[in-house]
This record gives structure tokens, C-alpha cells and sequence, in this order.
């Protein structure tokens, strides 16, 4: 059997264009949603191989067309949807995880969802995609390819000691970006076909247009 190794996590906070969540479902091996994704899942034409969570957010009408997926209940309300079902990936030794639909909707679950990635990032890369956006935590480098002209922006959720940055009109040299002056990092652009980021220590989220 093939052994599982990229997943996409669609949650339950906003919704996404039906082509959009089948191109990303095409690069990965598992497709799992969180709790009441599932509905947003089969609106787009989706089954999802696995659903997680505490499911009191699943449509009766949902659960009938969606039978042939596993179905794993987790009760416990001393964590989110998306903290059960990334520990479920971690233990399928899930090496990199696309997350959509976890943000809009409720700020405090969107925030929340930002802050609730760090303890997971030693065991598998994740990567918040929306249409227009891509948004991914990064503790030591990155690098991507991109199109001159796109917006980035570094948001530091920890301080960040020692980044360097490639490819971007407003280069950073070793300089330390502190979570108590987020401003001074938003709406910088590329200059060309690639961009990189570097740091030494801390966490720091990377906003990137396409």
C-alpha cells in the first residue's frame, strides 16, 4: 500500500471555489475535513477520505452521501478541529499538510488557527492556501517561486532573530523583526521570478499574493 504522505485539511470556515479545492486535491495523497468541511467538501464535489472532529457541525444529508468515508469522532473539547485533526495527520506520519477554508468567518477561530500551527511544525510542513493567498509558517527558511510585482508580507508571531530576504524590493539583512512592530513588514514586493527568506531563530508567518 502507498504510504500517505501530503494531505489537504479543509475546514469549515469559509467557502472556496469548487475548481480551486479540486486542483489542490489532485497534488495530495489523503483528503481529510474538519468537522462541518464536510459539508463544504461535497458542495464542491469532494469526498473526503477522512472526517475528524467532534461532527456536530455535519449535515444529516452529509453524513448519508459521505458514508464511504472514515469517520473518526474526537469528543474532547480541549482542543479545536483542527489541532484534532492535525494530530491525527501527525500520527499517519503526514510529512506536508495543505490547509484551506480555516480562515474568514469567526476572527478569534482564525486567529486562533494561526497561533494553534507552531507545535506541529517539527513533525510536517503546512501551508495555508486560499485562491489568491498563500500564507505558511516558517522557523528557518523559504523559498518559492513567484512573478515580479507580487505582494508579500512577514508577520512576526515570535521574534524573529537573523532574517535575510532574496528577491524582494525592501531586502532584509540580518535583522531582527519583533511581534510588537508587525507594520513595519507588510506590503513588501517581489523583483523577480523567485524569493527567499532566511532566519535564525522565532516564528514567522510569510504572506505571499499570487
Amino acid at each position: 500500500m502507498k504510504k500517505l504522505r501530503r494531505a489537504l485539511l479543509i475546514g469549515n470556515a469559509e467557502t472556496l471555489p469548487p475548481s480551486f479545492l479540486h486542483s489542490l486535491a489532485a497534488e495530495v495523497d489523503l483528503v481529510l475535513a474538519t468537522d462541518g468541511g464536510a459539508n463544504r467538501a461535497l458542495a464542491a464535489g469532494l469526498c473526503p477520505d477522512v472526517i475528524i472532529g467532534d461532527l456536530d457541525s455535519v449535515s444529516a444529508q452529509t453524513r448519508k452521501k459521505l458514508s464511504k468515508s472514515t469517520w473518526i469522532p474526537v469528543s474532547t473539547q480541549q482542543n479545536t478541529d483542527l489541532e484534532k485533526a492535525l494530530d491525527w495527520l501527525a500520527s499517519q506520519q503526514i510529512t506536508h499538510c495543505t490547509l484551506c477554508a480555516i480562515t474568514g468567518g469567526r476572527m478569534d477561530f482564525t486567529l486562533g488557527n494561526f497561533l494553534s500551527v507552531y507545535p506541529y511544525l517539527e513533525k510536517m510542513e503546512l501551508t495555508v492556501c486560499a485562491p489568491t493567498w498563500t500564507m505558511l509558517p516558517v522557523t528557518r527558511q523559504y523559498t518559492t517561486q513567484c512573478q515580479p510585482g507580487q505582494r508579500v508580507s512577514l508577520l512576526p508571531f515570535k521574534t524573529c532573530k537573523n532574517v535575510s530576504t532574496s528577491g524582494l524590493k525592501y531586502p532584509l539583512q540580518n535583522e531582527c523583526l519583533s511581534w510588537k512592530q508587525p507594520g513595519r513588514f507588510l506590503s513588501n514586493q517581489t523583483t523577480g521570478k523567485r524569493f527567499s527568506v532566511t532566519l535564525s531563530s522565532g516564528l514567522l508567518w510569510i504572506y505571499h499574493e499570487h
